[in-house]
């Protein structure tokens, strides 16, 4: 990982105000005060609320169009003892959701099934094969999570099965909504909801809140859930703003307290502490073990971890989400190797125009599709660009897992080539797409060019220099008060990265080293130029690569300037601060 050509202090329109904030917070220091500047609190009553997420600043769920049809009709179903379908997605969002649904509809005495497509068999979203499976159960009512806002022909096809459709979605709507009983998305044209960007499992929980309400019980009792939509909001790269940040600060917290049984087993067997559990966390820990059943191919096991009731089967459950992530990292490694060839020559070719290359398209007839998404972020990780990873279907289709950056909807871009494009589908971050194979190559042009336009409309720069929030003195981090308001940004997400500091002219204590099997990451350990300050410990996650250039500056003397985020680290018990490195450089 090469540094970064410049690192560039973000700016704030007035530093008054952090001078008063700092005040109005019996003055916080200065470098949290800019930090909370710079997401736009600039008040004691805009800190409280961000430092205390509390479950009274949600939205009332029947402020969803549709809301009350949707809530309505599963509430009769309940009371009239009929059966229920829960048709859900392949990935963590889909799986929470499904699970969230289930569980609450089990409680409440309803005979509820799932139907969740394989990736490989049935492809995305709603289809027959559900709805047909719904009819032979006797099911007279679908409950669809998390897809079904473009299921024109499957809303049709329920309705000759006499099925009430009932859609709950979080993807940008066509148009024309499908001919459903009751169709539930906060981005639909219509609806007035205050807060858009709720997960699918997030909107599972306001019709389970609404759906309790309308039997007489009290709405609370959803908040048993949160752990799932906590889950869910960080996996699925939804802002972790407005109510997103109240479900998963509550979410996270029922998590380390009061783990389900599937969870508590999952995180012992990766050998994980939920009592100091992070959104970092569920995203490189319990997000993928989740995902690794969907992607190949069967996502009930994650919903059935989810659903268990007993220490012993959820055990069971989990050592066999294991399994297939072990099979699953196999697969990406082999494939990212691959990836990586085929991206660096497209870099090197340019872009359509002659031009530099503005996002990267990449097709493997015999990539896993289960895979191709998690390499599509290792390709944004390493090349800062928009990327797409297609693979073969076998019969004349490709299908694609497309992953963006900060500054470009990856949605809207694959909206500028849907000419070429059988069908497309997801959000600002992530989306997927299926197209013929003869036009793979049409399609590499056009998201090219459609990313560059949207770059330079946004002013989006790729090779952008290293911003960080506030520069602060080593030792100002040992104060205690420093970390207990600094974890408290938390929880994180693309709308709330955590905070990036910057130390100058810092001494290295020892030798820096690179630890980690398959990762190669930097160990240093620094303080204060001139000590006796605390040390403290900083780690470059995959910045192995660096160790040689850190052991020459520190032969010949001099200092480095560091650029990072503070995270604890817990190592047997014991808490530690920790600086997590973006990047390094020779002191001036």
């Amino acid at each position: 990982m090469p540094s970064a050509s410049t690192w560039r202090l973000r700016p704030v329109e007035d530093d008054a105000a952090v001078d008063a904030l700092a005040r109005s917070l019996n003055d916080l220091p200065h470098a949290l005060a800019r930090a909370l500047v710079l997401r736009d609190i600039r008040s004691f009553d805009a800190a409280q609320r961000f430092f205390r997420p509390a479950l009274a600043h949600l939205h009332a769920p029947d402020g969803l169009r549709d809301m009350d049809a949707a809530a309505e009709r599963i509430a009769r179903a309940v009371r009239s003892g009929e059966r229920v379908l829960v048709f859900g997605d392949y990935d963590v969002d889909g799986t929470t959701a499904t699970a969230l649904t289930v569980g609450m509809l089990r409680r409440l005495g309803v005979e509820t099934g799932y139907f969740i497509p394989n990736r490989f068999l049935d492809g995305y979203g709603i289809g027959e094969k559900g709805l047909d499976a719904a009819k032979a159960m006797g099911a007279t009512v679908v409950v669809a999570l998390d897809c079904g806002i473009t299921a024109h022909e499957p809303a049709r096809y329920a309705k000759t099965l006499g099925l009430d459709l009932v859609v709950c979605d979080h993807h940008k709507p066509e148009a024309t909504l499908p001919d459903a009983y009751a169709v539930v998305d906060p981005k639909r044209a219509d609806c007035l909801y205050p807060f858009k960007e709720l997960s699918g499992c997030a909107l599972g929980f306001k019709l389970a809140q609404a759906v309790l309400e309308r039997l007489g019980h009290d709405p609370a009792e959803a908040y048993d859930d949160l752990d799932l939509v906590a889950i869910s909001t960080a996996a699925d790269l939804v802002s972790p703003s407005d109510e997103n940040r109240v479900l998963m600060a509550k979410g996270l917290e029922r998590l380390r307290t009061s783990p389900r049984p599937g969870f508590a087993a999952l995180a012992k067997v990766v050998g994980l502490d939920l009592g100091a559990l992070s959104t970092e966390g569920i995203v490189f820990a319990l997000g993928p073990r989740i995902n690794a059943a969907g992607r190949l191919g069967d996502a009930g096991k994650a919903v059935e971890l989810m659903l268990a009731e007993t220490d012993a089967e959820a055990m069971e459950r989990a050592l066999a989400l294991e399994a297939c992530n072990q099979q699953r990292r196999a697969l990406d490694q082999e494939i990212q190797g691959e990836a990586l060839a085929l991206a660096e020559a497209q870099m090197a070719r340019g872009g359509a125009d002659g031009g530099e290359r503005q996002a990267l398209a990449l097709y493997g007839r015999d990539w896993h599709l289960g895979v191709i998404g998690i390499v599509a972020s290792r390709m944004v990780e390493r090349f800062h660009r928009p990327t797409v990873m297609m693979c073969g279907t076998g019969d004349g289709f490709v299908k694609g897992s497309a992953r963006s950056c900060r500054g470009v909807s990856i949605h809207d871009a694959l909206g500028r080539c849907h000419d070429l494009l059988e069908d497309f589908g997801g959000h600002d971050f992530a989306a997927g797409l299926t197209l013929r194979e003869e036009n793979v190559a049409a399609f590499q042009d056009c998201f090219d060019a459609a990313v560059g336009e949207a770059a330079r409309k946004a002013e989006t720069t790729w090779a952008a220099p290293l911003d960080f929030d506030a520069q602060i003195a080593l030792d100002d981090l040992a104060s205690g008060r420093f970390w207990a308001v600094l974890r408290q940004f938390a929880p994180h997400g693309p709308d709330n990265l955590a905070p990036v500091f910057a130390t100058m002219g810092v001494d290295v204590v020892g030798n820096p080293r690179v630890v980690g099997r398959e990762s190669q990451h930097l160990k240093l350990h620094v303080r204060a130029a001139g000590g006796p300050g605390r040390v403290f410990e900083a780690i470059g996650y995959r910045m192995g690569d660096r160790l040689a250039e850190v052991q020459a500056l520190v032969r010949l003397g001099h200092r480095l300037d560091l650029a990072f985020q503070v995270e604890e680290n817990v190592y047997r018990g014991e808490r530690s601060l920790q600086l997590k490195l973006k990047d390094l450089r020779a002191a001036a």
